[in-house]
């Protein structure tokens, strides 16, 4: 297939690249308007309880969960004096009369204490505004420098949960533009250096910009028939940036080679492609397989980045498949650099490694295990306003309200009982919980058993008897411990009718009890697939199993990092955030599947290079006749061919990844610092000590397969042999394995 699509792309260079421009404006057009046409997501799980007590709430009594929060300061320093009041129930009306909302309560209308700071300074107006996240978020662009005030007789900011997320999204688009600025031009110079050639460097980059646009616009059309994330946009710019360079990268070393051996410039591009292009898309296929494990789950938020992870492979193989040989036959030799050994660094480092291999084993696995040994400690908790840097008017609202009242109304959960029941008993015993401050019935309230409001609250009650709700009014201290276990605590209380529990406490408790029961399944599949694509690539039973348990020990470090900086709030400092003693779970389950697939993208590139060496280098005359020795040989080989390639491939991806670390979303930082480190812990201790080090021990074990799967690879090579050949491929190389006489693949 790669040798019917090279050849073409080398003769009609012209048009091939023509098509390409005009393909590239298009897309570059279409995708511009990516980030307008994506939705922003809330934090519900289809399906589950909580979300069946939202459409509860909406139906039958036109409300649900107090989304939009007005934090008011009295300037008279009392929200009871009669100023204050009438210029408060002002303000409320006005807020009733606004688009989007089809509930308001305040302090002054309600008299609840949940609603009035401790000190009697400042009150809460609660509002509801129906719709889906983003057509909510977008009213409140508007909305809230509109309510956000200072007048004579009152002080007016913005806050609530809609109004947080809606900044995330603000300052996860201003995060996006500002990594976009500093990555390209760092990329282009670290490949100028990297090639020592400057048009090398411009057509990789090209194929990275031709990544990210195109899939900018997939997701843009896609988005016409689902839901697709906006964050699904940060993590095209820098896979897309990164995946481009790594497949140019050796695709044009590649090229260089041939280009040594004496081939043509049309042949070199055309054998490059056969032969790198076959690592290219096999490693593709690693990296698409690893994201699409996110598809198990039922958020479009984490099915947004497995679309967007098919998409960047799918351009990222194009480019660097039809584009790159086009552009190589043309221009390839601005391209070329004189002949020059590849570095022995990295050689030296893996032949060393393995001359003691349990030494130098032990080393690095007791450096990896202490590096990883936070994750012992990992605290699974639900994102709050911390997420947002130190300053955010919303993030400033919510600690004034921690700080200054002792119940988090705006974190309410709502019981709605199926039927009309007296609700008395239950009322009395909810309120009882640990952690909750009031609650709210038909009845009247309910504080410490006791009933300590008149009834008459007729909002509780849906009409024509359609049944009735109560507000369980959580404590501060209940919003920050383990609000799972305070939802199940509600939720366990005996009641006088079949009972849904929501509210956004509810809905956050759905979501992480969702999300963990679907991991293991995202676990197999990811673990499932790149063993049979590493087996169909290599034709060993034990090397994909050895490349899986490396990949889990480089994202054990990752997951540590995690802990250890976010969790528990190390170099907080440095890099600006605020650490919350816990870790939102959908964030590790995305970087396990973009740091998987990205680990085993620069196994399957050293692999490949080692499995050719030792097929193309005489040493495997028989399978049975195999010493330790071409095994030796065939990884240190591999490794001085590739690992320069790895190392650079990883430092550029690394920083395309770290270019998130300078945003204000805590979100972007995890999956930023995450993953850079991965990538380079993989692609140093991994690749270049501890895989020589595992394959010298394995020996001869290396290469075995069952005699069945044996036969399916060798039916697989003779057939690829006869494309080689058919290709115009004429030199013969030493017999494999199995006895039989290989052409030159990768």
């Amino acid at each position: 297939m790669l040798t019917r699509l090279g050849r073409p792309a080398v003769r009609y260079s012209r048009a091939v690249l023509t098509g390409f421009l005009l393909l590239f404006l298009g897309l570059a057009a279409y995708g511009a308007g990516a980030q307008n046409a994506l939705d922003l997501s809330r934090w519900d799980a289809p399906g589950t309880e909580s979300v069946h007590a939202g459409d509860r709430l909406r139906d039958d009594f036109g409300t649900g969960n107090p989304n939009l929060a007005l934090l008011v300061t009295a300037r008279d320093g009392d929200v009871d004096s009669a100023r204050t009041e009438r210029a408060a129930r002002e303000l409320a009306a006005e807020v009733a009369r606004l688009p989007l909302v089809t509930d308001v309560v305040s302090y002054w209308d309600a008299h609840s204490p949940a609603l009035r700071g401790e000190d009697g300074r400042r009150a809460l107006v609660l509002a509801r505004l129906e719709g889906t996240a983003t057509e909510t978020r977008e009213e409140l662009a508007t909305l809230s420098p509109r309510l956000t005030r200072t007048t004579p007789d009152l002080d007016v900011r913005v806050g609530g949960q809609e109004e947080i997320s809606r900044q995330v999204g603000e300052q996860a688009r201003a995060d996006f533009l500002r990594a976009e600025a500093f990555a390209l031009p760092a990329v282009l110079l670290l490949l100028v250096l990297v090639y020592r050639r400057t048009v090398a460097a411009l057509l990789t980059v090209a194929v990275g910009l031709f990544s990210v646009v195109g899939t900018l616009a997939g997701l843009r059309l896609i988005a016409q028939f689902t839901e697709v994330s906006t964050f699904a946009a940060n993590l095209a710019l820098v896979l897309g940036l990164g995946l481009g360079v790594d497949y140019s990268l050796f695709l044009i070393n590649r090229y260089r080679e041939e280009r040594a051996a004496g081939h043509s410039q049309p042949e070199a591009a055309s054998r490059a492609t056969r032969t790198a292009g076959r690592t290219v898309v096999f490693s593709g296929v690693t990296v698409a397989v690893s994201l699409c494990a996110l598809l198990v789950f039922p958020f479009f938020f984490l099915s947004s980045f497995a679309y967007a992870g098919v998409l960047v492979v799918l351009t990222a193989i194009a480019g660097a498949v039809l584009f790159l040989p086009a552009a190589l036959a043309r221009w390839g030799h601005r391209v070329e650099r004189p002949a020059a050994p590849p570095s022995g660094f990295w050689h030296r480092a893996a032949l060393a490694a393995m001359r003691r291999p349990l030494l130098a084993g032990a080393g690095v696995l007791t450096v990896l295990l202490v590096a990883a040994s936070p994750l012992l400690g990992l605290r699974f908790g639900l994102p709050d306003e911390r997420t947002l840097p130190e300053g955010t008017s919303s993030r400033t609202t919510s600690e004034i309200v921690h700080r200054e009242f002792a119940a988090e109304p705006t974190d309410t959960v709502q019981v709605v009982l199926a039927e009309p029941a007296a609700t008395r008993a239950y009322a009395a015993a909810l309120s009882r919980l640990p952690g909750v401050f009031q609650v709210d019935a038909p009845e009247g309230t309910y504080r410490h058993g006791e009933r300590t409001g008149a009834p008459g609250q007729d909002r509780l009650t849906a009409p024509e008897g359609g049944g009735v709700r109560l507000a369980v009014v959580p404590t501060q201290a209940a919003m920050h411990g383990d609000v799972p276990a305070f939802v199940e605590r509600i939720r366990e209380t005996p009641a006088p009718a079949p009972v849904l529990v929501g509210g956004y406490p509810g809905e956050t408790t759905d979501f992480r009890a969702t999300l963990l029961d679907r991991l293991p399944y995202a676990v197999a599949i990811v673990l499932v697939a790149t063993y049979v694509i590493l087996f169909l690539m290599t034709g060993s039973v034990l090397l994909p199993v050895k490349a899986t348990v490396l990949n889990l020990l480089s994202l054990s470090v990752m997951f540590g990092c995690l802990v250890w900086v976010f969790q528990d709030g190390n170099l907080s400092g440095v890099l600006g955030f605020t650490p919350t003693g816990s870790i939102e779970p959908s964030i590790p389950v995305l970087m396990f599947c973009v740091a998987y697939g990205l680990s085993m993208d620069y196994e399957v590139f050293l692999l490949a290079r080692i499995k050719e060496e030792y097929e193309g280098g005489g040493a495997s005359r028989a399978f049975e006749a195999v010493g330790d020795g071409a095994t030796v040989r065939a990884v240190g080989e591999g490794i001085r061919r590739s690992a320069p390639l790895i190392t650079a491939a990883a430092g550029i991806l690394a920083l395309s990844f770290l270019s998130y670390v300078t945003g204000g979303v805590v979100f972007l930082k995890e999956l930023g610092i995450g993953t850079a480190l991965t990538i380079l812990v993989d692609a140093t201790l991994v690749r270049v000590v501890l895989l020589p080090v595992t394959m010298r021990l394995a020996g001869r074990a290396n290469w075995w397969a069952p005699r069945p799967l044996r036969r399916l690879r060798v039916r697989e090579e003779k057939e690829r042999g006869e494309d080689g050949k058919a290709g115009g491929r004429t030199e013969g190389k030493g017999p494999g394995p199995d006895g039989v006489r290989r052409r030159e693949h990768v």
